[in-house]
């Protein structure tokens, strides 16, 4: 224990730091509120997603098919996000007259590096699967790209101070520059080069892409979302560089289920429905609902006292209050919790890829506030998949047990030692 507290003194001392400085640097919180801003319509698209299962799934002609709404929702997540990324930029650099140029350059060079193509006469909607999830590291490059543009030319003017011009006439004027230096600089790269901006980055980004969707690869990545969160640093720090992965692999099987090319080998397992809503995460992130509920009884009033008051959110699979108040820099529950975030990836990969018994979600929602198991089976309609959740909750019980009960002692003497000495 003495090994793990100097450990744990070294991270404290250089890791959180550092970490809190990366989540205040500004591209990060400007890509992190971009992505959290677009929940509205992913929610949405979550609902829509669901209401596709009666016409796909059970044969119901007469019933609506919601395909077309989602694509207007989920299907356009990559323009929300080219409209998102200047507007926090420019809004967090007190540029706020660039705004609305930023947006507009963005949504452009947007368009040209994907080049969406309209459907035939008579259809609806657009025939580019690129304004969705496919398209997002184009789209946070372009909003990346026009907001640095805009911000360079944040106090250029065309005009002296004195010039008579109004000033709304003026700033159309000023704003046509850095506009007109985006848009030409996307058409030649993109047209008249002939380079593939969207191919370089999916060739720069698949590596992690496709790690992700192995086991070492799922692994790595629920560890490293365990370990920091027992440092108490939230995880937001990794959503620019995770989210738009793990959205293009649940996008990528429902494309797949939609053309009746998905299979067990195909279908991506590492995704955001997978982990908060179909096995894993039950409580959140950490798997923190069976220890919340072992110590609703505790003989410890502390752990009790603050069990009781967590037990409601963390059914609702919202567990910084268990997280913050009862693990985090806690060597006897953070062991526990980094060993959920390896053996639950492992048992899910087990029963879902190797042995096909339960399914790989391949319905894009969001729905990671509802309890499980109810999320479970909205996720993938499967009695099945409820089975491998409840095991996924019992591995996760025996885990956090035995750390569990020592921390309990060590907290009941502690109390017993006070009440004591007060007296």
């Amino acid at each position: 224990m003495e090994s793990m507290n100097k450990l744990l003194a070294v991270f404290e001392k250089h890791l959180v730091p550092t970490m809190e400085k990366v989540n205040r640097y500004i591209w990060v919180s400007t890509l992190k509120d971009a992505i959290m801003q677009t929940l509205p319509m992913t929610l949405l698209g979550s609902i829509f997603c669901v209401l596709t299962v009666p016409a796909d799934l059970l044969g119901w002609t007469w019933f609506s098919n919601f395909w077309t709404p989602w694509q207007w929702t989920m299907g356009l997540l990559a323009v929300f996000i080219a409209v998102l990324v200047p507007l926090n930029y420019l809004e967090k650099r007190k540029l706020r007259r660039q705004r609305v140029a930023g947006i507009m350059a963005s949504v452009s060079c947007f368009i040209i590096i994907v080049n969406p193509s309209i459907v035939e006469e008579g259809a609806l909607g657009l025939a580019q699967s690129l304004l969705g999830a496919g398209g997002m590291l184009a789209a946070i490059l372009s909003g990346i790209y026009t907001s640095l543009v805009m911000e360079r030319f944040g106090k250029f003017t065309f005009f002296k101070e004195d010039s008579a011009i109004p000033d709304f006439v003026r700033t159309w004027f000023d704003q046509m520059l850095p506009c007109g230096l985006c848009v030409l600089a996307t058409w030649i790269v993109v047209d008249l080069c002939g380079i593939s901006v969207f191919n370089i980055l999916q060739t720069i980004f698949s590596p992690i892409g496709n790690i992700l969707q192995t086991p070492y690869g799922m692994v790595l990545y629920c560890l490293l979302l365990c370990f920091n969160y027992s440092m108490g640093i939230s995880n937001w720090v990794f959503n620019p560089i995770f989210n738009p992965l793990l959205t293009m692999a649940i996008v990528a099987n429902v494309e797949m289920v939609r053309e009746g090319t998905a299979t067990v080998e195909t279908l991506n397992l590492c995704t955001s429905p997978a982990l908060y809503c179909a096995y894993i995460w039950l409580g959140g992130e950490g798997c923190t609902l069976a220890l919340n509920l072992m110590s609703l009884r505790s003989k410890s009033n502390k752990i009790k006292s603050l069990s009781r008051a967590s037990i409601t959110p963390s059914i609702f699979n919202i567990n910084e209050p268990i997280v913050f108040g009862m693990i985090a820099w806690n060597p006897y529950l953070m062991i526990p919790m980094w060993l959920c975030g390896i053996i639950l990836p492992l048992v899910m990969f087990l029963f879902t890829k190797v042995i096909p018994f339960a399914p790989i979600p391949s319905i894009a929602v969001e729905f990671w506030c509802v309890p499980f198991p109810i999320v479970t089976w909205l996720t993938t309609y499967s009695w099945n998949a409820v089975i491998l959740v409840i095991i996924i909750f019992i591995i996760s019980w025996l885990i956090y047990y035995p750390f569990y009960k020592a921390y309990e002692r060590q907290e009941v003497e502690k109390e017993r030692i006070e009440m004591e000495s007060s007296k």
